[in-house]
């Protein structure tokens, strides 16, 4: 009988942890984790899930040396990729390609950087939901569920530390709640002093800078006639096909938490065929409207892509 209170009282302290209200709004435990993000020491390693099963390991670092933020990303698979951040200058290191560095305060890497760094520019394109509590990697955890307003785009579920705000695990969902796409931490260290390989980087010696050019007139006068709720045209340029050579148009597209990438191109009409594939969380459309070729590329839905290629439009009076 002793036993059997003993685990009784065990089971009910555990459904107590599990079901206790949690503390703080969602936007308070958001705040906090970007707050944690950049004022922390901490090394972080975690693994990107795919549901074939193939996954990237990574180790992430930070500090603030001299109050100045510093940060490294690295891939611990294959020959290696490694990114570092001093301040607002970021350098990209990869193999058979020339180290360079460009300016900004984030690191662009897997996990979707506005929401680590200003989770409340989101909140006009998604609703932030509390869960509950659980335990990720030995640690106790807070759920919190991020959901798309317009229902546009994939869900999102992310479990922070109780101690220290800090990420412990992101899944990227559908509409039924399939994981497309998970983040998992295997790892979590917060220590009092930055890590020593901070004091191996020296900002004089890192790669040159390139600062981002005009391109000047685009040859082809477009619009996109719809976007999901929140997003935005950030950056239209031209690019060079890697495969083919070929010259494109190109948009970026985001709403802080997706990114989305269209490519146009003039061709013969009837010439492209139209069609979409996805790759776990990622979709690629392509389609031909008149004489343009529109490519769609991001994580979003095949159907928020479609949409966005259909409402592609000719400006009148493009020449």
């Amino acid at each position: 009988m002793k036993s059997i209170r003993i685990i009784t009282l065990v089971l009910w302290g555990w459904c107590g942890f599990l079901f206790a209200q949690p503390e703080g709004t969602p936007e308070d435990w958001l705040q906090r984790m970007a707050s944690a993000l950049r004022g922390l020491n901490y090394q972080i390693s975690f693994v990107v899930l795919q549901p074939n099963g193939e996954f990237e390991p990574y180790l992430w670092r930070h500090a603030l040396v001299d109050d100045i933020e510093m940060e490294h990303l690295s891939l611990q698979n294959g020959p290696g990729r490694e990114i570092v951040r001093v301040d607002d200058l970021v350098s990209y290191f990869e193999p058979n390609v020339p180290a360079f560095s460009l300016r900004s305060d984030v690191i662009n890497g897997p996990l979707p950087a506005e929401l680590f760094r200003n989770p409340h520019a989101l909140e006009h394109a998604y609703d932030y939901v509390m869960i509950g509590r659980s335990r990720i990697s030995g640690r106790s955890a807070q759920q919190i569920r991020i959901v798309s307003k317009d229902k546009s785009r994939y869900g999102f579920n992310l479990w922070l530390d109780q101690e220290s705000g800090l990420l412990l695990k992101l899944d990227m969902t559908d509409v039924q709640g399939e994981v497309l796409e998970q983040v998992q931490v295997t790892s979590l260290q917060v220590t009092a002093e930055p890590d020593e390989y901070f004091s191996r980087i020296e900002k004089s010696k890192l790669p040159e800078l390139v600062e981002m050019s005009d391109t000047g007139p685009l040859p082809i006068r477009w619009q996109i006639g719809w976007l999901p709720e929140g997003m935005q045209i950030l950056r239209r340029d031209i690019h060079r096909l890697p495969m083919t050579g070929q010259m494109v148009e190109y948009a970026m597209l985001s709403d802080g938490l997706v990114d989305v990438s269209v490519y146009l191109q003039a061709v013969d009409p009837g010439t492209s065929e139209n069609g979409w594939l996805r790759y776990g969380a990622n979709t690629l459309l392509s389609l031909q409207q008149g004489a343009l070729e529109v490519t769609v590329v991001g994580k979003v839905p095949p159907q928020t892509a479609s949409t966005i290629a259909n409402s592609i439009t000719l400006v009148k009076g493009n020449d």
